[in-house]
């Protein structure tokens, strides 16, 4: 393969993506990203228990 037909196939693997918009409707962000807020957090909160000592 050369490097002009891999760059060709991937702006056409690009082009196809934007029909869809790249979003699920189940997906809401503000529920992942309070998922994830909440899961660094208890990540957080355990290191620093396992830290008293410094």
């Amino acid at each position: 393969m050369s490097i002009h037909s891999t760059a060709a196939q991937l702006v056409t693997f690009a082009a196809e993506g934007e029909e869809h918009g790249g979003n699920h409707e189940s997906l809401s962000p503000y529920l992942t990203g309070g998922g994830a807020f909440f899961i660094l957090m208890l990540l957080l909160w355990i290191t620093t228990r396992f830290n008293r000592d410094r």
